[in-house]
């Protein structure tokens, strides 16, 4: 037995077990700050690597559990490497400060998730990065682009009402103008849509929602070409981006399942949308999915599925407030924000104030669903229920049980 005090002794043993056996199938939690090192030449060595190289030296710059989910991440969307981020808003953050500077001019979709055209307007105007939004299909991009411009930023599908854009005449155009193509792929989830194979050159996804699937873990990736890589693992590295090691085992965790569960969540959701379909409150029922949906022909030949996401519109004299009864009538869909966990969740979309090229005005009010794991027999069951209660008072609001 060792001749040092016991305290001594219970710092410096058992930090790596020796066992005999085979391997674990998940690969383990390393919870890190200090890195320690054999002798001074390693530690320069390693620290002089890992600019370029992944290298674990400090748990700032990452940590063996979190570089494993980073692997699965690149796999997953085809890329040359993946950094991670606390939450997606702070993988958008990261992206567009990588890649911009002063008197540089950023072309945003007019579809993106809202707190990003708000980090677009009131961060980055400030540091004289000057934005402007194009219609979320793309189709005005060319009239809109300067000389100036280093970013077309796109996101396909477009956030609530799913909008299509035709992601590799976006790269032409963005290359022609050497420019970068960045695609938030949080629908897609690297499953149903993978923008780097359609020539984006960095691909943004929320890790919180389908690469989780349980509605318990915040987090953000941002996956790039080899080309693109350089400048997003400076700037990443300087303002120490990490994520906790027990959330990415929780998202390496989540990943496992998400082929199969997406392939749940997508015969769930057609079912659903189909039944909202055949519903005379419902105008209009908005899915890439559906052959009815603008943008159907691009949904066919760029992505492989669809997921639990649809929005429907009620019909045009449908009251906000009636809308909002509705909401509140349903038994079985959480009231929430945030999508791709198992569960199915509902909220009110408003698309006047989400978007500044197209019009939505004259439109009905909208309301978001999130189609989970349940059986689709009870989802349907519970919606149909909302819209007895909904018709029981329709002469308050004012529609009549005919399809308009």
């Amino acid at each position: 037995m060792s001749q040092r005090q016991l305290q001594t002794r219970m710092v410096h043993t058992g930090k790596t077990p020796v066992y005999e056996g085979g391997s674990p199938v998940n690969p383990p939690v390393v919870r890190a700050s200090t890195v320690v090192f054999d002798n001074v030449a390693q530690q320069r060595d390693m620290r002089a690597r890992r600019s370029g190289e992944r290298v674990f030296t400090y748990g700032a710059r990452g940590n063996p559990t979190g570089f494993a989910l980073e692997d699965a991440v690149s796999e997953l969307e085809g890329a040359y490497r993946t950094k991670l981020f606390p939450t997606g808003l702070a993988a958008i953050a990261m992206t567009l400060l990588a890649y911009l500077k002063p008197g540089d001019h950023l072309l945003m979709s007019d579809a993106v998730y809202e707190p990003a055209r708000k980090l677009a307007e009131s961060f980055l105007a400030p540091y004289q990065i000057r934005c402007t939004f194009f219609a979320a299909d793309g189709s005005d991009v060319e009239d809109k682009i300067e000389p100036a411009t280093r970013m077309i930023y796109a996101e396909c599908p477009g956030s609530l009402v799913y909008e299509m854009c035709d992601l590799p005449r976006l790269a032409d155009i963005a290359h022609r103008h050497d420019a970068l193509l960045v695609c938030d792929n949080t629908w897609g989830s690297g499953c149903q849509y993978r923008p780097l194979a359609l020539g984006a050159d960095v691909s943004v996804m929320a890790a919180t929602k389908y690469l989780s699937g349980h509605s318990d873990v915040m987090m953000g990736t941002v996956a790039t070409t080899e080309a693109a890589w350089p400048a997003l693992s400076a700037r990443s590295d300087a303002f120490g981006m990490t994520v906790s090691p027990d959330d990415a085992y929780l998202v390496l965790r989540g990943i496992r399942s998400l082929a199969a569960r997406l392939a749940m969540h997508e015969q769930h959701a057609l079912r659903v949308a189909s039944y909202l379909q055949s519903c005379p409150e419902v105008r209009s029922v908005f899915c890439p999915a559906l052959p009815e949906h603008p943008g159907h022909d691009i949904w066919k030949r760029d992505c492989t599925g669809t997921n639990g996401l649809l929005s429907f519109e009620f019909q045009p004299l449908v009251t906000r407030a009636a809308a909002d009864q509705w909401i509140d009538s349903l038994e079985l869909f959480g009231l929430g924000a945030s999508w791709g966990g198992y569960e199915s969740l509902v909220t009110s979309a408003d698309l006047p104030s989400a978007r500044s090229v197209t019009d939505w005005s004259g439109h009905g009010c909208i309301v978001r669903l999130h189609i989970g794991l349940e059986s689709p027999d009870d989802l349907i069951a519970d919606l149909g229920q909302a819209f007895d209660t909904f018709n029981r008072e329709r002469s308050t609001y004012g529609i009549s049980r005919s399809k308009a």
